[in-house]
């Protein structure tokens, strides 16, 4: 026994305690959110196209012994609030179904290889920032407190870390193109392929314009700085924008999810899967979006810092604050703000039309990554001439405008990037052509008219008919 209790104390610190439930309760937090992100997702799309979407599955799934459990308030069904288990149980009874002809090791290996990036990325963001805690006495030995990172991970690297993980989930889409022995799939996977790596490029050099600002790749750091000087947002708004739309594409949301698109391949990549093999790639999308998502507030919203200087210096979300309260509070608002962030990824999900492939591509390429270079370089030569926020703060600007000369500068940026796009050879792909006698090019001489006619047409009141309201 005082050979467990000497090991325990030599080689288990508080951090590692502290490290474990961490990844332990946010990978539990993650999937809860993702199931609930789905059922978002359609009740977004529903409000957007007047409909209801889910509304009628309760926790009791009609059973008359579970009726307890939705009798009255939400819980009854009106809000669909287990529509989510529904469709996890639905998926856990379907049968398994593996196609003739597939390469079967890959063919299952893929949902896997797309799963696990999407779970892991999250270990180094700081939740909750930094907590003071005591020794922990247990039956084995007492562990040594201290400062303690609320984390998964408290590594050096974890900027790079993060930005390694994410690039792995591109495996898993082109497994599961590939095995499938599908056309549909295989196109699917080609796209995916093409589209995540063209993407990465833009995404890496966004990131290096923030992490030249900030000089540091430690999350912790990074925040730190913006409680400093400023959300990045408001110096490095190119940069933002530019890391928004590929993360976008980097999770296949639309209107960049050529790999998936029903009309023309079915399904894409996961064509061929069914039951729990297609839910993890289903699920993997959505972890992506909550992970980068969280990585998007990490670099450029702060993290779990919010503007409320008017409370004192060591208030519930200030970095000195290491308080027990202070932590979940930090928490509390990382996790608000990354809510923040999928509700305008759904949203646009169901606003902007899918781009076509090839514009995808040309986007990437043509677009995205020359606006990308110029960031940087421009970040580049703030950074030397000393003008970033940091170096501003040294020049009697107050606090709330150290970011202005950065922020100035990105709108010449984006003002000479549309200056010059002006000034390129536009494309004649899907011009439109003038087809003489329709009602956008009508023959000369001739009116065309294309509102209605019909009585009843042209009427406000059509249950009422065209008879004058009495």
């Amino acid at each position: 026994m005082d050979f467990i209790t000497d090991f325990v104390e030599q080689n288990i610190s508080g951090q590692l305690f502290v490290s474990v439930h961490v990844l332990l309760i946010m990978l539990h937090v993650i999937l809860i959110s993702v199931a609930y992100l789905v059922m978002a997702e359609r009740k977004v799309s529903a409000y957007i196209q007047d409909r209801l979407g889910p509304n009628r599955v309760g926790f009791d799934f009609g059973l008359p012994f579970l009726k307890f459990l939705s009798t009255t308030g939400p819980l009854k069904g009106v809000l669909g609030l287990g529509q989510p288990l529904a469709d996890g149980i639905k998926f856990l009874l379907k049968e398994d179904y593996t196609p003739g002809r597939v390469d079967k090791v890959l063919f299952t290996l893929a949902p896997v290889f797309i799963i696990i990036p999407a779970l892991i990325g999250f270990a180094v963001i700081p939740w909750g920032g930094y907590w003071d805690l005591g020794s922990i006495p247990t039956p084995i030995g007492t562990l040594e407190g201290g400062r303690i990172l609320v984390a998964g991970a408290n590594i050096n690297v974890g900027i790079v870390y993060l930005l390694a993980v994410s690039s792995l989930g591109v495996y898993g889409v082109t497994l599961g193109g590939w095995a499938s022995n599908s056309k549909y799939s295989f196109l699917g996977g080609l796209r995916a392929t093409a589209q995540m790596i063209s993407y990465e490029i833009p995404l890496g050099l966004s990131l290096m314009a923030a992490l030249l600002v900030i000089g540091s790749v430690l999350p912790t750091r990074i925040i730190d700085y913006q409680v400093e000087h400023g959300w990045l947002v408001l110096a490095q708004p190119m940069a933002m924008i530019l890391f928004f739309v590929a993360i976008l594409a980097e999770a296949n949301r639309a209107p960049f999810d050529n790999a998936e698109a029903e009309q023309e391949l079915v399904g894409g990549y996961h064509t061929e899967y069914s039951s729990m093999r297609f839910a993890l790639f289903f699920l993997a999308e959505y972890a992506h979006m909550f992970t980068s998502a969280a990585f998007l507030v990490l670099l450029f919203f702060g993290g779990y810092h919010l503007p409320l200087g008017f409370l004192g210096e060591d208030h519930l979300l200030s970095p000195t604050n290491t308080t027990l309260l202070g932590v979940f509070a930090k928490i509390g608002v990382f996790f608000g703000k990354v809510i923040l962030v999928n509700m305008l990824q759904i949203v646009i999900r169901w606003t902007v039309p899918r781009i076509r492939y090839d514009q995808v591509m040309m986007l990437g390429w043509q677009s995205l990554i020359p606006i990308s270079l110029a960031v940087v370089v421009m970040t580049s030569f703030m950074v030397y001439f000393g003008m970033t926020p940091a170096d501003t703060a040294t020049w009697g600007l107050p606090t709330a405008f150290t970011w202005a000369p950065m922020c100035a500068v990105n709108i010449v940026l984006l003002l000479g990037v549309v200056a010059f796009q002006t000034t390129l050879p536009r494309s004649t792909i899907n011009r439109q052509i003038k087809m003489y006698g329709s009602r956008f090019h009508p023959v000369e001489g001739e009116v065309v008219n294309t509102a209605p006619s019909d009585p009843m047409a042209l009427e406000d009141r059509p249950v009422q008919g065209t008879a004058p309201a009495v």
